[in-house]
């Protein structure tokens, strides 16, 4: 029955997990799996992925990989049940609510699928499943996934990563970008423009960032409005003569290079994006600019502490509650929401993280 709660306590034979997109929610994924994989070394397990979110986790130990071509349209299903033709899985994790996710999951057959609970349940989630994980009060993304592993015996432990992030890899990256050896990435972009902080507090942000001795990597994809924003972050900059300490390569990376910069970056500036959540997976400290999410729900998991958070008080004066007492994830309305994002705010939390990861940097 959908509302049963399933709970395993021996090792499945093999494991599908459904999770298409996006980047910040497979980099979540990518730490239950690993979980998962020191509890059950033995079992199998399987991955259906986006192609551009495979792109970022090709090497991943022990996962096989089968992409779903969400623009394919009807193809992308038809190839998707071709290619897991014959195969039956002990258990099916649903762990996207999305229905163009859930159609894919009938291309999948399982002996236990499991999807999100009552609560979560979108789109007609509840239709594709049999089996649910616990109801959680206030979890992360990362902690609502882990429930579908200790749905089948995984005690939660910390969350760590090892992505497939070769030291060749690695190297040729930075010697490619001829990256300095201390820089700071500034990722200024996040899917919707109504999330991305102001280009004068951006270009701002670069130059204190400067006087701290540290260059500024601008990263970011190849869109149009991140091509845009970064130029303008780099002409506002000129104004304080420190254009040519902006290096540039938004646009120029690929995702495994992107992952490389973040990792050997002293820190990472971004808005709610998923090089955000790269940089948590490589154990680099995020200042996150957050107004229209709860940063408690989707901000970078390890460094909640350097988080600036104009969220909650927006959200109370939109609805008059506290977000405890609002539908757990609700996002804040309006455009200009960023706005209430101060630079000494921002400014506040990079002073944290020099004094506590590199208190040198301060006492120079």
């Amino acid at each position: 029955m959908p509302g049963q709660t399933l709970s395993l306590s021996s090792a499945p034979d093999s494991l599908c997990i459904l999770r298409l997109s996006a980047i910040g929610d497979v980099c979540h994924a990518v730490a239950v799996v690993q979980q998962i994989q020191k509890k059950y070394p033995g079992t199998k397990i399987t991955w259906v992925i986006g192609k551009v979110e495979l792109s970022l986790l090709q090497g991943l130990t022990g996962v096989e990989f089968v992409v779903f071509d969400k623009r394919a349209g009807i193809r992308g299903y038809l190839e998707l049940r071709k290619k897991l033709a014959g195969r039956t899985f002990d258990v099916v994790f649903q762990m996207q609510i999305a229905l163009r996710a859930s159609l894919a999951s009938l291309c999948i057959r399982g002996k236990n699928k499991i999807g999100f609970d009552t609560y979560r349940s979108k789109e007609a989630h509840g239709l594709f499943i049999n089996e649910r994980i616990k109801p959680q009060q206030f979890p992360h993304v990362i902690e609502g996934f882990q429930a579908f592993a200790e749905a089948i015996g995984v005690e939660h432990m910390p969350f760590s990563w090892s992505m497939p992030l070769t030291q060749e890899q690695e190297l040729a990256c930075l010697d490619s970008f001829a990256l300095p050896k201390k820089y700071a990435v500034l990722c200024p972009a996040a899917s919707k423009a109504e999330r991305n902080w102001n280009i004068a507090g951006y270009a701002h942000i670069a130059h204190y960032i400067s006087t701290k001795g540290l260059d500024v990597v601008l990263c970011g994809g190849p869109t149009e409005l991140e091509r845009k924003l970064s130029d303008h972050i780099k002409h506002q900059a000129a104004s304080y003569g420190d254009d040519s300490k902006l290096i540039d390569v938004v646009g120029k990376t690929s995702l495994i290079q992107l992952l490389a910069i973040l990792k050997n970056a002293h820190f990472v500036i971004a808005p709610d994006t998923g090089p955000a959540h790269m940089a948590v997976t490589v154990n680099t400290p995020v200042v996150g600019l957050y107004a229209h999410s709860n940063p408690r729900r989707t901000g970078p998991y390890l460094y909640q502490r350097y988080v600036v958070n104009a969220y909650d008080d927006i959200i109370r004066e939109q609805c008059g509650k506290s977000w405890q007492d609002l539908p757990w994830g609700q996002r804040a309305k309006g455009e200009d929401l960023m706005a209430r994002i101060s630079v000494d705010q921002v400014k506040a939390k990079i002073d944290n993280v020099l004094q506590d990861f590199y208190p040198q940097i301060c006492d120079g």
